[in-house]
């Protein structure tokens, strides 16, 4: 009875919620962690404290600049807030977005760069660094510190087998929360710099709980020491909060309309790189020389077949320089990295492109994707985070319409 009751109260509550003439846009903005919850632990930070800092720089910006929107926070101060109490809040205040703020982290030493953003879903797992179930676990395993949390959350105990408990809940908010998270991942990644890990759907509670459209962002990695760093500089603070506001800003106009202008951002300075774009075959191009004559009587029949030969060796070579090269990229790095860095775990033969202002490291090129399925398998111990890109003619494509051009050309 109590999950049906639940369920009918947010029924309700987004049924009853819409922006009227006669009120602001509300954002509730929720600094993740906090009070005895420290979040994920930094070498000189916390999650909890960063969450915090860059959920007001965002609220304040918002603030100053859209005279027609309410700003509310979760907290405005170190102190724990139970998953439920913080949705209750953007519940209780009609809001029309809702926005969480967290930073990421990986165990073991493990090393990963970027931005992220989770929105309401069944959690899928699929290429990429973080699989969003071990998200899920993480950002809700605050539940466990509270209260009764048996009750509270009925029917949650954070595995896999519950995410798909509360998805017809918000059918409607999906595609708005999902076009949000898309506005997230291009403005805080160009505001900041940071890699473009990607948008994601998880079963996450404080979102499931809300009401309205929303979503929850991975700034960054705590357990990444330059990523740290970054994050406990001045210049990230405003960065990050010129990113989240750019995207508050698209979705509002988009949705309910404005004129508020976004801050032109410029990418944070890169050392100078020099690393030339991919090669669009597996090795440099080899030039055909034509074969030189003998100066000793040779067969006629034998000089055309060999004629037939090379005509076909050069047909095939054509052939091949407009298929698909595929590669597995293994790391990238805002700052070109020296052959001995830790990061490439004492691979020697590798390559590297340079996109968005990240150089991107690849190890493997091959028209056969096969092949290169098979070395990305054999490099994930190394390099869990390895995925298989695709280059056409010196210029990256996407890696499903190479896998097509493959499987066409092989028939």
């Amino acid at each position: 009875m109590k999950r049906i009751a639940f369920i009918m109260i947010a029924v309700f509550a987004f049924a009853t919620v819409s922006l009227s003439a006669d009120r602001n846009f509300v954002l509730v903005i929720d600094a993740g962690h906090g009070g005895h919850d420290h979040g994920a632990p930094g070498a000189i930070s916390k999650e909890k404290n960063l969450t915090l800092r860059f959920a007001l720089a965002f609220g304040k910006m918002v603030e100053r600049h859209c005279p027609d929107v309410k700003v509310i926070y979760t907290r405005t101060t170190d102190r724990f807030l139970e998953l439920w109490q913080r949705a209750e809040i953007a519940n209780k205040n009609k809001a029309d977005l809702f926005i969480s703020v967290h930073i990421n982290a990986l165990a073991g030493g493990r090393i990963a760069r970027g931005f992220q953003t989770y929105t309401l879903g069944q959690g899928r797992s699929g290429v990429g660094i973080i699989k969003n179930l071990d998200v899920a676990k993480r950002e809700n395993s605050v539940i466990l510190l509270e209260k009764d949390y048996k009750q509270t959350y009925q029917g949650f105990d954070n595995s896999a087998e519950s995410n798909i408990m509360f998805e017809f809940m918000q059918d409607q908010n999906m595609e708005r929360s999902v076009d949000l998270a898309k506005m997230m991942q291009r403005n805080v990644c160009a505001a900041t710099g940071r890699q473009d890990m990607g948008a994601h759907q998880d079963n996450l509670a404080v979102l499931r709980l809300t009401s309205m459209p929303g979503c929850l962002v991975e700034l960054g990695f705590i357990s990444t020491p330059d990523e740290e760093r970054f994050m406990n500089s001045e210049e990230a603070t405003e960065r990050y909060a010129k990113g989240l506001f750019n995207a508050f800003v698209q979705y509002k106009n988009k949705y309910y309309g404005g004129s508020t202008q976004l801050f032109t951002v410029e990418a944070p300075k890169k050392e100078p790189v020099a690393v030339a774009e991919p090669p669009s075959q597996p090795q440099k191009a080899e030039r055909q020389v034509a074969p030189v004559e003998s100066k000793q009587t040779t067969a006629e029949p034998l000089k055309a077949k060999k004629r037939e030969a090379d005509e076909e060796s050069v047909k095939a070579k054509e052939k091949k320089s407009n298929e698909p090269v595929f590669k597995v990229q293994i790391v990238a790095s805002s700052k070109t990295l020296p052959k001995n860095s830790p990061q490439l775990k004492g691979e020697e033969d590798v390559d590297s492109y340079v996109e968005d202002g990240m150089v991107k490291y690849t190890i493997g090129s091959s028209n056969d994707y096969n092949e290169i399925y098979r070395l990305r398998k054999s490099l994930l111990e190394k390099f869990p985070q390895a995925f298989i890109i695709a280059f056409k003619n010196g210029r990256k494509m996407d890696v499903n319409q190479a896998i097509r051009e493959f499987k066409t050309n092989r028939k």
